[in-house]
Protein backbone atom coordinates (compact mmCIF):
# COMPACT_ATOMS: atom_id res chain seq x y z
CA UNK A 1 0.00 0.00 0.00
CA UNK A 2 1.79 3.20 -1.07
CA UNK A 3 2.12 6.08 1.93
CA UNK A 4 -0.51 8.99 1.46
CA UNK A 5 2.26 11.26 0.42
CA UNK A 6 3.54 9.32 -2.72
CA UNK A 7 0.10 9.17 -3.76
CA UNK A 8 -0.18 12.66 -3.60
CA UNK A 9 2.65 13.25 -5.43
CA UNK A 10 1.68 10.69 -8.15
CA UNK A 11 -1.71 12.78 -8.49
CA UNK A 12 -0.16 15.90 -8.01
CA UNK A 13 1.97 15.02 -11.24
CA UNK A 14 -0.87 14.27 -13.27
CA UNK A 15 -2.72 17.10 -12.23
CA UNK A 16 -0.15 19.41 -13.46
CA UNK A 17 -0.32 18.29 -17.49
CA UNK A 18 -0.07 21.76 -19.81
CA UNK A 19 -2.22 22.87 -22.57
CA UNK A 20 -0.49 22.17 -25.41
CA UNK A 21 2.31 23.25 -26.82
CA UNK A 22 5.14 24.06 -29.16
CA UNK A 23 8.54 23.88 -27.80
CA UNK A 24 12.03 22.23 -28.28
CA UNK A 25 10.92 19.08 -29.77
CA UNK A 26 11.39 19.21 -33.79
CA UNK A 27 7.83 19.69 -34.84
CA UNK A 28 6.01 17.65 -37.31
CA UNK A 29 7.51 17.77 -41.27
CA UNK A 30 10.35 20.17 -40.37
CA UNK A 31 13.40 17.37 -41.36
CA UNK A 32 13.62 16.16 -44.91
CA UNK A 33 13.24 12.58 -45.29
CA UNK A 34 16.26 11.01 -45.04
CA UNK A 35 17.18 12.26 -41.97
CA UNK A 36 13.38 10.96 -40.91
CA UNK A 37 14.39 7.71 -41.69
CA UNK A 38 18.10 8.34 -40.45
CA UNK A 39 17.18 8.94 -36.70
CA UNK A 40 14.46 6.15 -37.02
CA UNK A 41 17.23 3.58 -37.74
CA UNK A 42 19.42 4.83 -35.06
CA UNK A 43 16.69 4.83 -32.41
CA UNK A 44 15.33 0.81 -33.14
CA UNK A 45 18.39 -0.48 -31.42
CA UNK A 46 17.82 1.39 -28.27
CA UNK A 47 13.85 1.04 -28.33
CA UNK A 48 14.09 -2.66 -28.84
CA UNK A 49 16.49 -2.95 -25.77
CA UNK A 50 14.31 -0.80 -23.92
CA UNK A 51 11.08 -2.85 -24.61
CA UNK A 52 12.88 -6.18 -23.24
CA UNK A 53 13.76 -4.51 -20.17
CA UNK A 54 10.88 -3.08 -19.62
CA UNK A 55 9.21 -6.87 -20.04
CA UNK A 56 11.16 -8.16 -16.93
CA UNK A 57 10.76 -5.45 -14.84
CA UNK A 58 7.21 -4.89 -14.79
CA UNK A 59 7.00 -8.62 -14.27
CA UNK A 60 8.16 -8.09 -10.94
CA UNK A 61 4.60 -7.00 -9.56
CA UNK A 62 2.44 -4.19 -9.51
CA UNK A 63 4.93 -2.08 -7.47
CA UNK A 64 7.09 -2.18 -10.34
CA UNK A 65 4.74 -1.00 -12.52
CA UNK A 66 3.26 2.09 -10.77
CA UNK A 67 6.61 2.99 -10.31
CA UNK A 68 7.04 2.84 -14.35
CA UNK A 69 3.86 4.74 -14.61
CA UNK A 70 4.88 7.83 -12.24
CA UNK A 71 8.54 8.35 -14.20
CA UNK A 72 6.32 8.08 -17.24
CA UNK A 73 4.31 11.11 -15.92
CA UNK A 74 7.04 12.85 -14.70
CA UNK A 75 8.43 12.67 -18.34
CA UNK A 76 5.13 13.40 -19.81
CA UNK A 77 4.78 16.29 -17.56
CA UNK A 78 8.23 17.87 -17.16
CA UNK A 79 8.76 17.65 -21.31
CA UNK A 80 5.90 19.13 -21.95
CA UNK A 81 6.27 22.49 -20.01
CA UNK A 82 6.92 25.09 -22.44
CA UNK A 83 9.23 28.32 -21.08
CA UNK A 84 9.29 31.01 -23.68
CA UNK A 85 13.19 32.17 -24.50
CA UNK A 86 13.85 35.45 -25.63
CA UNK A 87 14.92 34.36 -28.72
CA UNK A 88 11.54 34.09 -29.86
CA UNK A 89 11.90 30.15 -29.16
CA UNK A 90 11.10 28.19 -26.41
CA UNK A 91 12.42 25.17 -24.48
CA UNK A 92 11.44 22.46 -22.34
CA UNK A 93 12.66 20.19 -19.41
CA UNK A 94 13.12 16.54 -20.29
CA UNK A 95 12.47 14.38 -16.75
CA UNK A 96 14.18 11.64 -18.09
CA UNK A 97 17.25 11.70 -15.42
CA UNK A 98 15.12 10.52 -13.02
CA UNK A 99 13.98 7.32 -14.94
CA UNK A 100 17.59 6.37 -15.51
CA UNK A 101 18.46 6.69 -12.45
CA UNK A 102 15.69 4.46 -11.27
CA UNK A 103 15.54 1.72 -14.25
CA UNK A 104 18.66 2.62 -16.55
CA UNK A 105 18.78 4.23 -19.92
CA UNK A 106 17.34 2.07 -21.81
CA UNK A 107 14.02 1.61 -20.54
CA UNK A 108 13.94 5.28 -19.81
CA UNK A 109 13.98 5.41 -23.81
CA UNK A 110 10.80 3.48 -24.09
CA UNK A 111 8.84 5.80 -21.65
CA UNK A 112 10.51 8.63 -23.36
CA UNK A 113 9.36 7.35 -26.66
CA UNK A 114 5.66 6.38 -25.40
CA UNK A 115 5.85 10.06 -24.09
CA UNK A 116 6.92 11.83 -27.35
CA UNK A 117 3.57 9.70 -28.84
CA UNK A 118 1.13 11.21 -26.87
CA UNK A 119 2.51 14.62 -26.95
CA UNK A 120 2.51 14.47 -30.93
CA UNK A 121 -0.55 13.21 -30.89
CA UNK A 122 -2.68 15.07 -27.88
CA UNK A 123 -0.25 18.34 -27.71
CA UNK A 124 1.11 18.81 -31.18
CA UNK A 125 4.18 18.88 -29.53
CA UNK A 126 6.48 16.95 -31.77
CA UNK A 127 5.57 15.16 -35.11
CA UNK A 128 5.22 11.63 -36.07
CA UNK A 129 7.93 12.14 -38.81
CA UNK A 130 10.43 13.22 -35.83
CA UNK A 131 9.43 10.90 -33.30
CA UNK A 132 12.69 8.83 -33.95
CA UNK A 133 14.83 12.45 -33.70
CA UNK A 134 13.02 14.07 -30.66
CA UNK A 135 13.39 10.42 -29.40
CA UNK A 136 16.92 9.79 -29.38
CA UNK A 137 17.89 13.41 -28.51
CA UNK A 138 15.65 13.01 -25.45
CA UNK A 139 15.23 9.53 -24.55
CA UNK A 140 18.02 8.18 -25.58
CA UNK A 141 21.05 10.45 -25.65
CA UNK A 142 19.67 12.69 -22.51
CA UNK A 143 19.45 8.95 -20.27
CA UNK A 144 22.67 7.24 -21.26
CA UNK A 145 24.83 10.79 -20.04
CA UNK A 146 22.98 11.08 -17.00
CA UNK A 147 22.79 7.65 -15.94
CA UNK A 148 26.87 7.04 -17.12
CA UNK A 149 27.67 10.00 -15.09
CA UNK A 150 25.32 8.82 -12.09
CA UNK A 151 27.02 5.76 -11.82
CA UNK A 152 30.65 7.17 -12.30
CA UNK A 153 30.75 10.50 -9.65
CA UNK A 154 29.02 7.68 -6.97
CA UNK A 155 31.96 5.08 -7.66
CA UNK A 156 33.98 8.26 -7.19
CA UNK A 157 32.55 9.09 -4.29
CA UNK A 158 31.02 11.88 -4.76
CA UNK A 159 27.84 13.04 -2.77
CA UNK A 160 24.58 11.38 -3.67
CA UNK A 161 22.84 14.66 -4.07
CA UNK A 162 25.46 16.08 -5.95
CA UNK A 163 26.03 13.37 -8.21
CA UNK A 164 22.06 13.24 -9.11
CA UNK A 165 22.00 16.62 -9.43
CA UNK A 166 24.96 17.10 -12.21
CA UNK A 167 23.37 13.89 -13.93
CA UNK A 168 19.57 15.35 -14.29
CA UNK A 169 21.28 18.66 -15.36
CA UNK A 170 23.81 17.35 -17.96
CA UNK A 171 21.33 14.72 -19.25
CA UNK A 172 19.23 17.46 -19.80
CA UNK A 173 21.63 19.91 -21.40
CA UNK A 174 22.44 16.83 -23.88
CA UNK A 175 19.61 16.75 -25.27
CA UNK A 176 19.27 20.21 -26.42
CA UNK A 177 22.71 20.03 -27.65
CA UNK A 178 22.08 16.91 -29.90
CA UNK A 179 19.17 18.55 -30.78
CA UNK A 180 20.99 21.27 -32.09
CA UNK A 181 23.33 18.94 -34.16
CA UNK A 182 20.71 17.02 -35.36
CA UNK A 183 18.80 20.39 -37.34
CA UNK A 184 22.09 21.49 -38.32
CA UNK A 185 22.72 18.29 -40.00
CA UNK A 186 19.48 18.44 -41.84
CA UNK A 187 20.11 22.60 -42.33
CA UNK A 188 23.90 22.84 -42.08
CA UNK A 189 23.97 26.07 -44.38
CA UNK A 190 27.14 27.48 -45.78
CA UNK A 191 28.93 25.68 -42.09
CA UNK A 192 27.76 22.93 -40.29
CA UNK A 193 29.49 24.03 -37.09
CA UNK A 194 28.37 27.40 -37.41
CA UNK A 195 24.84 25.98 -37.60
CA UNK A 196 24.99 24.03 -34.62
CA UNK A 197 26.02 27.00 -32.64
CA UNK A 198 23.29 28.76 -34.36
CA UNK A 199 20.93 26.42 -32.92
CA UNK A 200 22.37 26.06 -29.63
CA UNK A 201 22.07 29.74 -29.60
CA UNK A 202 18.35 29.90 -29.80
CA UNK A 203 17.32 27.44 -27.00
CA UNK A 204 21.05 28.37 -24.38
CA UNK A 205 19.31 30.99 -22.67
CA UNK A 206 16.49 29.19 -21.35
CA UNK A 207 18.02 25.72 -20.94
CA UNK A 208 20.27 26.25 -19.16
CA UNK A 209 18.47 27.22 -15.89
CA UNK A 210 15.89 24.53 -17.04
CA UNK A 211 18.50 22.16 -16.52
CA UNK A 212 19.30 23.62 -13.19
CA UNK A 213 15.82 23.59 -11.84
CA UNK A 214 15.43 20.13 -13.14
CA UNK A 215 18.70 18.90 -11.33
CA UNK A 216 17.33 20.31 -8.03
CA UNK A 217 13.59 18.80 -9.05
CA UNK A 218 15.54 15.71 -9.76
CA UNK A 219 17.16 15.37 -5.99
CA UNK A 220 14.51 16.48 -4.41
CA UNK A 221 11.79 13.85 -6.12
CA UNK A 222 14.64 10.77 -5.70
CA UNK A 223 14.84 11.40 -2.29
CA UNK A 224 11.40 11.33 -1.34
CA UNK A 225 10.70 8.40 -3.26
CA UNK A 226 13.93 6.77 -0.95
CA UNK A 227 12.05 7.21 2.42
CA UNK A 228 8.66 5.10 1.39
CA UNK A 229 9.48 1.38 0.99
CA UNK A 230 7.18 1.27 -2.05
CA UNK A 231 9.49 2.76 -4.06
CA UNK A 232 12.71 2.29 -1.98
CA UNK A 233 13.39 -0.79 -4.35
CA UNK A 234 14.04 1.00 -7.09
CA UNK A 235 16.27 3.72 -5.50
CA UNK A 236 18.38 1.09 -4.19
CA UNK A 237 18.37 -0.64 -7.62
CA UNK A 238 20.15 2.18 -8.90
CA UNK A 239 22.11 3.07 -6.05
CA UNK A 240 24.04 -0.33 -6.89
Amino acid sequence: MLKTKFRFLLLLIFLLIPTPVFAMHIMEGFLPVKWVIFWDIVTIPFLLLGFAQLKKEAAAGPGAKLMLAFAGAFIFVLSALKMPSVTGSCSHPTGTGLAALLFGPFITTVLGFIVLIFQALLLAHGGITTLGANTFSMAVAGPLLAYGIYKGLTKAGVNKNISIFLAAMLGDLVTYIVTSVQLALAFPGNSFGLSVLKFMGIFALTQIPLAISEGILTVLTYNFLSRYEDAKIWVEKGEH
